[in-house]
């Protein structure tokens, strides 16, 4: 490693050296690095996970434009709009066609007792155009009463279940005094808000949640003329369409709006995003602890280097050398170690948990900022320092 040093730095290697002097504390600076690493993966791993749930619904929706009430601040909050909003919503140029879309949750209870909640979405099931290409072939097929599609990726469904639907089996089941019967699966995943999604007709959705009525949806579906631009069909829509009580936005919009709601409105968003900053600060103290005590442990020999006339750049440069070492060999480890956690995450929660290659470098990157800001830090008595007193 020495070696290697010494070709990229062009001189010794005086920081890395100076690091693994003391071996033990060496290994214990890697460690506390690779700790907040780990601390700032998880948060990361956790708030991604909540992001990808808070959009995954999305991805089974094929709309240009949704109108909501401003009551509701994401997809699945229980604001209604008037049913009426929709046939004013036609007659505005640029509109082809418009769709109600229901949403509620539903909890049912297995054969072994354990409780299931599912976010469940009613859909007009004569226009399958306004649902994903994997879906809308099967939609048709909710015309059945009491029928549905269930997630295969639906957190505590037994694996038996789902496969059965996927074999092109029926699963029966029982919620809130009614029978229903998933006819297929699609795939979503479960999430923060429940523990899986299903699709049914708008029919069967006013069946089984009889409180609701079909002139009060959750949102409105829009496709847009083609060739039409979606934000000029927004306009439009703002200018006809009531103001009162009406949130009109393109599909993108929506879902970022979403996000940045859960991010930033959520006390579940806040603390991840606290849990973050909390990892990072536990970064810096530790490797400026570290470094600190390695200036404070030589400063005589910095002492010699400045008496013979060399300046801080010179000091600035070896301590860098040493933050940087601390990081790369510190995120090493934490990036290992959060994979595993991060697998069993999945396993035992069935949150989309994943490691991307952009979260990876932005942690790296980080890591070296916090790391070489430690190191600035801890260089300070050295600056005006004159080399006498420091003997």
């Amino acid at each position: 490693m020495s070696r290697l040093l010494t070709l990229l730095f062009g001189r010794l290697p005086i920081g890395w050296l100076q690091l693994t002097h003391s071996r033990g504390r060496f290994f214990a600076a890697v460690a506390g690095v690779a700790f907040a690493n780990l601390l700032v993966f998880m948060q990361l791993g956790i708030m991604g996970a909540l992001n990808t749930s808070t959009v995954a619904p999305y991805a089974m929706l094929d709309a240009d434009i949704i109108l909501s009430s401003e009551d509701g601040n994401t997809l699945t909050d229980d604001g209604h709009i008037p049913r009426a909003r929709m046939y004013q919503a036609l007659g505005v140029a640029g509109v082809m066609d418009a769709t109600p879309l229901f949403i509620g949750n539903l909890p049912f209870t297995l054969e072994d007792g354990s409780s299931v909640s599912l976010l469940s979405f009613g859909m007009d099931v004569t226009k399958p155009q306004f649902s994903a290409s994997s879906i809308a072939p099967v939609l048709s097929k909710l015309s059945l009463e009491s029928t549905a599609l269930l997630d295969e990726g639906t957190r505590g469904m037994p694996d038996s279940v789902v496969e059965e639907l996927m074999s092109g089996g029926r699963f029966v089941f029982e919620t809130g005094g009614n029978t229903l019967t998933a006819i297929g699966t699609m795939d979503v995943g479960g999430g923060f808000l429940a523990d899986g999604m299903m699709i049914m007709s708008d029919q069967t959705f006013l069946r089984v949640f009889p409180s609701r009525t079909s002139g009060a949806p959750n949102h409105i579906l829009i496709q847009t003329v083609d060739g039409v631009a979606v934000d000029t069909v927004v306009a439009r829509l703002d200018a006809a369409l009531p103001s009162g009580n009406l949130r009109i936005q393109s599909m993108e919009a929506s879902a970022s709006n979403d996000l940045a709601y859960m991010a930033t409105e959520r006390p579940t968003g806040i603390i991840f995003g606290f849990g973050v900053f909390m990892g990072i600060l536990v970064g810096l103290v530790i490797v400026y602890q570290v470094l600190s005590t390695d200036v404070a442990d030589h400063l005589r020999e910095y002492a010699t280097f400045k008496a013979m006339g060399y300046g801080q750049p010179f000091f600035l440069g070896i301590v860098f050398e040493e933050a940087i070492v601390l990081a790369v060999f510190g995120f090493i480890p934490g990036f290992f170690v959060s994979m595993g956690l991060y697998a069993g995450l999945v396993s035992v929660t069935g949150l989309p948990v994943e490691m991307d290659a952009s979260r990876a470098i932005l942690v790296f990157l980080g890591t070296l900022a916090a790391c070489s800001l430690s190191g600035a830090i801890a260089t300070r008595r050295l600056a005006n320092a004159d080399p006498a007193e420091l003997f």
